[in-house]
């Protein structure tokens, strides 16, 4: 972040600061009402752990924009990949048990695990379906889960690995992936003879007291005090539908609903190294089993001599968390994304402090970002950096870039007649071998795009240049219209069809690239 802080702002942060020491509640306050004004945003919850006690714990905002009820320290949001932590200490807690090992290869408790060969399939271990260094592509396959609805099961994620085609080799490069901590989930069940959904309940969120927390929606105790999500785009604040539909095996990835309060007694444990309860004379995990998930399995970065801005010496992948180093300090983080719902973690073990930020709008300012970042900053730092001023810009040019391309494309794609395209050769039944069919249709005289099995990706297609159209997708509470290019014979006959995501703020979980669409015969 290159602007310094502003006089006004430093002053709201409150001058009498001392490096080290943190902000006091009320200059926490501050932060996050000053995040609020500036950028559009629903509701904030806020957790600070510091040298060991929590000293913050509260709410801010609403739970929904169509309604009066205010977020606390209770309500629950999804914290999205902030569950993989949880899954990575259930694979912990087995190891404890005697009922596993991290080396273990997958196909011992899932014979019918597949990769995209055997030499990686028969080597593949359960630490390698948590550090993100498998050879996939990012986000491979997630197309399966976004949007919400599709019908896919863990039978189909267990066997799409072997349709994707590797983009590094094996164990040598990060990209991240969700589809393996399903599978992770998956060993979970099999190996404690549980659900994973038990499994978690009855070993973690039970002995922590995390009495709110559910590992699903349809698992809570109580709907009340339930945040709703928002899209945030283009400052115009509206609700959206929150992941439910399908959620299926992806809540071993992402699925946990939580809050700050029940967040904070999940981030003692990890600062105490397993320890819980009020003398600290029970364990969750053993502190062997601790400084295995916090270990760099997997390098993401390296700069000898860091920016000025952040002094980010190198980060790196554990188990279900990311390491990195920043002014001499180790920081264990991770965060949370889903629609409409965005969250942060983050640890500075030898100063025993942490904070949680949970909210219910996307992007929402980047608040889950800016406030846990100034927060940490504020330990291990002399000096302060206007995260929210730099937040602001970067969403406001991001949106302008994405608005501008977007605005080109439907500019150009406007046709979607059959008959004035003379398209009535595209339609037909394409098929790709993870995700299933797809039918390009003629709804009423329009070119029309259907997934079988993902019911909201369908959407009206525009000709856009040559064989390629553009997709305006019914799904819009993320950005996922995509551009669908058609493959010719010789005879020009359409064969096939690859995709590609238009916008350049989409997230990597529309995997469009992954696809490989062959034409079948009906």
């Amino acid at each position: 972040m290159k602007n310094k802080i502003t006089l006004p702002l430093f002053l709201l942060w409150a001058i009498s600061t001392v490096f080290g020491q943190g902000f006091t509640s009320s200059q926490i306050d501050s932060l996050v009402n000053r995040s609020m004004e500036m950028m559009p945003q629903v509701g904030v919850a806020v957790a600070v752990i510091e040298n060991g006690k929590v000293i913050h714990s509260k709410g801010y905002g609403k739970l929904s924009v169509d309604s009066k009820e205010k977020v606390d320290e209770h309500s629950l949001f999804q914290i999205a990949s902030n569950t993989k932590a949880f899954t990575a200490a259930a694979l912990a807690i087995l190891v404890d048990q005697g009922k596993l090992k991290w080396d273990d290869r997958v196909v011992q408790h899932i014979p019918e695990f597949t990769m995209y060969n055997a030499y990686v399939r028969e080597n593949f271990t359960i630490v390698d379906l948590l550090t993100h260094r498998s050879g996939l592509g990012l986000g491979a396959g997630d197309l399966m889960f976004f949007p919400p609805g599709a019908d896919y099961k863990i039978q189909d994620v267990l066997n799409s690995f072997q349709y994707f085609k590797p983009t590094s080799d094996f164990r040598t490069k990060y990209d991240y992936d969700n589809l393996l901590y399903i599978v992770a989930g998956e060993v979970i069940a099999r190996v404690s003879g549980q659900s994973y959904d038990e499994f978690i309940e009855q070993q973690i969120l039970g002995p922590l007291g995390m009495d709110r927390t559910a590992v699903r929606y349809k698992r809570l105790k109580s709907t009340q005090n339930v945040a709703s999500a928002h899209s945030t785009e283009n400052g115009n604040v509206r609700k959206v539908e929150r992941y439910v539909k399908g959620e299926g095996p992806l809540v071993a990835s992402g699925g946990i609903y939580s809050s700050v309060h029940d967040m904070s007694k999940w981030i003692m444990a990890q600062l105490q190294q397993g320890k819980y309860g009020d003398a600290l004379d029970k364990q969750i995990f053993s502190p062997e089993r601790q400084a295995e998930m916090w270990r760099p399995y997997t390098f993401i970065s390296f700069q000898p001599r860091p920016e000025p801005d952040n002094r980010y010496h190198f980060g790196a992948y554990g188990l279900g968390w990311r390491i990195s180093n920043r002014y001499d300090h180790t920081i264990i983080s991770h965060t949370g994304g889903l629609p409409g719902m965005l969250s942060s973690v983050v640890m500075v073990p030898e100063i025993n402090s942490a904070v949680v930020v949970l909210t219910n709008g996307a992007p929402g300012g980047n608040s889950y970002h800016t406030i846990s970042s100034a927060i940490r900053d504020e330990w291990i730092r002399k000096d302060r950096w206007d995260y929210l001023a730099s937040a602001k810009q970067q969403l406001e040019s991001g949106q302008a870039e994405a608005d501008a391309t977007l605005d080109a494309v439907w500019e150009s794609a406007t046709v979607s007649d059959v008959n004035k395209l003379g398209a009535s050769s595209f339609l037909g039944t394409y098929e790709d071998k993870w995700f299933g069919k797809v039918s390009i249709e003629n709804h009423g005289g329009k070119l029309w795009f259907r997934s079988l099995r993902s019911p909201q990706l369908n959407g009206e297609m525009f000709h856009y240049k040559d064989s390629t159209f553009a997709v305006k997708m019914a799904y819009t509470d993320m950005q996922c219209d995509a551009f669908a290019i058609f493959k010719m014979d010789a005879s020009g006959t359409p064969v096939g069809i690859q995709m590609k995501g238009i916008s350049p703020n989409m997230d990597f979980s529309f995997d469009y690239q992954d696809l490989d669409l062959v034409r079948i015969k009906e």
